[in-house]
């Protein structure tokens, strides 16, 4: 009986993406794969021992882990849309409180 474990990095997509923080930019990757037969007299526990011991020593999971929680750069317009209403919000602010429309926001208390 001949058994084996496979894994593929690539499992969502045929060919996965490496980010490049410094350029903000999406780059090819290669898949890695890794593979394990197992020998004739050998348990399955120690079969899977194997498996995730080639899973760790290709660094597989801390690369995982490390883009888990990444979020996109936002684009210029975004922030420029962003960043014009809060202007906008500002100036309406303003003009009611000159006009004795709304009272003054109190200070937020700092530690």
């Amino acid at each position: 009986m001949r058994r084996s474990f496979e894994y593929s990095g690539a499992l969502h997509r045929t060919q996965p993406l490496r980010y490049e923080e410094s350029r903000g930019i999406l780059f090819p990757r290669m898949a890695t794969n890794i593979e394990v037969e197992k020998n004739n007299n050998e348990s399955t526990a120690n079969l899977i021992r194997r498996f995730t011991k080639r899973v760790q020593g290709a660094g597989i999971i801390p690369r995982i882990r490390s883009t888990r929680y990444h979020k996109r750069v936002k684009s210029s317009n975004v922030g420029r849309t962003a960043k014009l209403l809060k202007l906008g919000r500002k100036e309406k602010y303003d003009t009611l409180f000159k006009l004795g429309k709304i009272q003054e926001r109190p200070q937020r208390r700092r530690r």
